[in-house]
């Protein structure tokens, strides 16, 4: 058995050198909890090297990260929990997740949500402090006299 330097699973390349579960946190929408659990449901212990995986764990893990919304795992654990147009409980991983992310800013800005008139305006969002953090543009200060 060969070491791959690079493993390609649901559409991202992965670093071979990685364990396991650090490796799959790397893909988009796949933080460490979940990845520790896909590896409990593909029977991979998640201390071996992602480049020493055989093809046949690799594609296991591969079918359990596609089809998340389906294997039973809690629907709190989920990034899309009672989607806004399905009502289901789904996973997104990678672009489909970003493209989403995007969308959902897009309908906040459509309807007009205090949310959404902070995203077109650049401004924070959720309540944070913006009189001295967050400031964009040139700097403003005091002047000093040369020296």
């Amino acid at each position: 058995m060969a070491f791959k330097h690079v493993v390609r699973i649901a559409g991202h390349d992965l670093d071979g050198s990685l364990k396991v579960a650090y490796a799959l946190s790397k893909i988009k929408g796949v933080g460490i909890n979940l990845a520790h659990i896909i590896l409990k449901l593909a029977e991979v212990s998640p201390h071996e090297r992602l480049g020493y995986l055989p093809d046949t764990k690799i594609k296991r893990i591969e079918n359990i990260i596609n089809s998340l919304s389906s294997q039973n795992i809690p629907y709190w654990l989920m990034n899309r929990a009672k989607d806004l147009e399905t009502g289901e409980n789904k996973h997104l991983i990678g672009s489909d997740l970003l493209l989403r992310i995007k969308s959902d800013i897009e309908f906040m800005k459509k309807i007009k949500c205090w949310k959404g008139v902070r995203h077109s305006l650049g401004l924070k969002v959720r309540g944070q402090r913006t009189r001295t953090t967050g400031r964009t543009g040139q700097t403003v200060g005091v002047s000093h006299k040369p020296r």
